[in-house]
């Protein structure tokens, strides 16, 4: 059987190939997936966050005190939106979106275009619909360590993949990330491997749709140049593929942080606050208001500790700006 890494070279070079043909018209395409999701989203589908606290596998990196506020129903910060930050989300979401119709007009043109039979195809779920996005939103609950949650939240696809060596069908997921900063996000000397809030992310869809491998597909919309030679192509890619396979270990270490967490907020106990990822906290506000003194005094010493350290500036700044951020807020509620 092929190993997961081989399929991401796969799937590398099948996007290639299909990209070195002009994009078909297929309105019959677009007619029936548009007329699928408005069927889909009209669609009534209970589901049940008062019985245990529940998790989304995004959130699978964020910090434990994050999740529990969270969990507590505590209110996420309202930041100001910068214009260039919401163009920025809303141009992730649309690379995905661009993806998986790209996987699904190759299913019917391929073949056609190269004379070689498709070696990726969307999967479908029990209605025929493609398995991704509303079509699969799922809550699933489990119960871990002695406590009850669950994950809820859906995947951007999952392949069917035809190895030819053996002939079988192999099910692998797909999760579609975007860079935008720089070309050079997705070059080899910077880009070394899938980010391990990533790795977490589908850890947890494979617990969800019992999936044990996975592509991470980062798609950079900040390309070099539009001439460029095949080498320097080669050189700064702009799209990497990364397999991971889903092991035991993995699905266990997911498992393990919400059920502390879950365990956290049956008996009252606030998880530590972790300073070092506080400025992409989304309850900066909430977990700063759940700060004590005592804790208050802990976090102080913490910070001056990093100061006297080796840490580069950077890292510094950043527990020193955690710190300052949580005496304002406490100050503001005295």
């Amino acid at each position: 059987m092929t190993n997961i890494n081989e399929i991401a070279t796969q799937f590398t070079d099948f996007l290639n190939k299909w990209h070195s043909y002009r994009e078909p018209f297929d309105t019959k395409l677009d007619i029936a997936l548009h007329e699928a999701y408005a069927k889909e989203m009209r669609k009534y589908k209970p589901t049940d966050f008062k019985s245990a606290p529940y998790f989304s596998p995004s959130s699978s990196g964020s910090s434990d005190r994050e999740l529990y506020v969270k969990a507590l129903k505590m209110p996420r910060d309202e930041d100001e939106v910068k214009p260039w930050q919401r163009r920025y989300t809303a141009r992730g979401t649309a690379v995905g979106d661009w993806l998986q119709r790209e996987i699904l007009l190759a299913e019917r043109h391929y073949e056609k275009f190269t004379g070689e039979k498709v070696p990726f195809k969307m999967a479908r779920n029990g209605e025929g619909n493609p398995f991704f996005e509303d079509f699969v939103k799922t809550q699933r609950f489990f119960e871990h360590n002695g406590q009850r949650f669950s994950l809820f939240g859906t995947s951007d696809g999952l392949l069917e993949y035809l190895d030819e060596a053996t002939g079988e069908i192999k099910r692998v997921g797909i999760e579609i990330k975007s860079k935008q900063t720089s070309y050079s996000e997705t070059g080899f000397q910077r880009m070394k491997g899938p980010k391990d809030d990533h790795v977490k992310q589908v850890t947890c869809y494979g617990l969800m749709y019992d999936i044990d491998a996975y592509l991470i597909v980062y798609v950079n919309c900040s390309v070099k140049a539009w001439f460029m030679t095949d080498a320097e192509h080669e050189k700064s890619p702009d799209f990497r593929v990364f397999g991971v396979d889903i092991t035991d270990e993995m699905k266990a270490g997911v498992l393990d942080k919400f059920a502390n967490v879950t365990r956290c907020v049956a008996e009252g106990v606030k998880p530590p606050l972790d300073l070092e990822s506080f400025r992409f906290n989304n309850f900066k506000r909430s977990c700063a208001e759940s700060v004590d003194a005592e804790e208050l005094a802990e976090i102080q010493s913490q910070v001056e500790r990093m100061q006297r350290s080796s840490l580069p500036d950077w890292k510094k700044r950043g527990y020193a700006e955690a710190l300052e951020y949580i005496e304002n807020v406490r100050r503001e509620a005295i």
